[in-house]
């Protein structure tokens, strides 16, 4: 285990720290530390930086209630920047943004990965933009008891998939599920990191059912 003192920080004493989401690894912001501001950190358990502009400390949150709280910090091989995996309580950027990275400059439309991020990103253009011709757009026009009977449908389809042991037409009719789970959760305003903690809270949970019968 490393110590401040194995770290390498700048000639201004400072070292960038990449803040990271626990939950949906999302990149959040890049800040400096100091010595003393990592020191608090480690301390508090939430993320102090030093801010450049003030030249002093800063503890993320303390005046807009958006703390971070940290599950864990790992410095790169050169020991001269550091990733900051947090929890946090609200947006990261002082913008209102969950992220302070949101202006993209370019992206390989070959190499564009999917994501249930991008799909609730592009599921919430659409519920804004109705564009003709989408069927997202028809789901939200007839309204959430047509998303709802959408949902329950796929949800006999997944029970019928499974129940004839057919693994492609169950991977199948659970991507519609996904899906409509997904326009289900646009609808409402419920977000793909609302699940994520909701399922994150779980595992901590189970992990600590299953040390309790260990050690009984």
């Amino acid at each position: 285990m490393l110590s401040i003192n194995d770290l390498k920080f700048d000639e201004k004493g400072l070292i960038p720290a990449v803040v990271v989401d626990a939950v949906d690894k999302k990149v959040l912001t890049l800040a400096y530390m100091s010595r003393e501001s990592l020191a608090v950190s480690m301390e508090r358990g939430l993320t102090c930086f030093f801010s450049r502009s003030r030249n002093q400390l800063w503890l993320k949150g303390e005046t807009s209630g958006n703390y971070q709280h940290i599950v864990s910090i790992t410095a790169d091989c050169d020991g001269d920047a550091l990733v900051v995996m947090v929890e946090k309580d609200g947006p990261a950027c002082h913008t209102g943004s969950d992220s302070c990275f949101t202006r993209p400059l370019w992206h390989s439309k070959e190499l564009d990965e999917f994501s249930l991020q991008g799909l609730y990103g592009l599921l919430l253009d659409r519920k804004k933009e109705r564009p003709e011709g989408s069927y997202t757009t028809y789901l939200f026009n007839k309204g959430r008891d047509k998303i709802l009977k959408k949902v329950g449908e796929e949800c006999t389809e997944v029970i019928i998939a499974g129940k004839a042991d057919d693994k492609k037409e169950t991977v199948y009719e659970l991507a519609d599920l996904a899906y409509h789970a997904m326009v289900l959760m646009a609808d409402m305003g419920i977000t793909v990191e609302d699940v994520q903690k909701e399922l994150a809270s779980r595992h901590i949970i189970d992990h600590k059912i299953k040390q309790e019968k260990m050690t009984t």
